[in-house]
């Protein structure tokens, strides 16, 4: 051969050589097609694991949020149970303590007064004594009011009148009278204050 046709076939040859190393080897070619679907389940059990987590920690979440709202519900109960049974039973010691003034008094009741007229009213006096002793144990005060400077907190004005004694504004006559409870008044003092 002569040295053009070596020139010729040695080209030829290289090109089929370089066609013949870029066309991929079948054998790699499913090698690839091998790995690439083991590749896409090993991504899909590892979403599958964390969407699992995810899901469980969501679950955890979600029971540890229902538990809560349970306890909530129950302290919410509990509570309200107790306020009932204080407004129930909040008189309950008075109640107790006033039951032998009314024991006093359907006594008196039952006695005749025409026997021993001076004895029923110091007897009276007794039981009202005893029941207004009851009630200041449990807070009860009674409002000071006559000659004292007019203060609407404390006292009802139902009327006005002229005094010589006592200066513009102050009480001069209690009508009925007031009380405080733990110093809180629970009843203004009905009173005539002077012009």
């Amino acid at each position: 051969m002569s040295e053009e046709q070596k020139k010729d076939q040695t080209p030829e040859t290289s090109q089929e050589e370089t066609a013949e190393a870029k066309k991929p080897d079948p054998a790699s070619e499913a090698e690839t097609e091998v790995k690439e679907p083991s590749d896409a389940k090993a991504e899909d059990t590892a979403e599958a694991k964390e969407s699992k987590e995810s899901e469980k920690s969501g679950d955890d979440g979600n029971e540890k949020y229902v538990r809560l709202m349970a306890e909530f519900q129950n302290y919410k109960k509990r509570v309200t149970k107790e306020k009932n049974d204080i407004r129930e039973y909040a008189t309950e010691k008075l109640i107790t303590e006033l039951l032998p003034v009314l024991d006093n008094f359907e006594r008196a009741l039952a006695a005749s007064a025409e026997d021993d007229p001076a004895g029923y009213a110091k007897g009276m006096e007794l039981i009202f004594t005893q029941m207004k002793t009851e009630l200041e144990k449990s807070g009860l005060a009674e409002l000071e009011a006559e000659g004292q400077d007019f203060d609407p907190a404390k006292h009802n004005a139902v009327m006005t009148e002229e005094s010589e004694e006592l200066d513009s504004g102050k009480v001069s006559k209690v009508l009925q009278k007031g009380y405080t409870l733990n110093d809180k008044v629970i009843r203004p003092s009905m009173v005539a204050v002077t012009k």
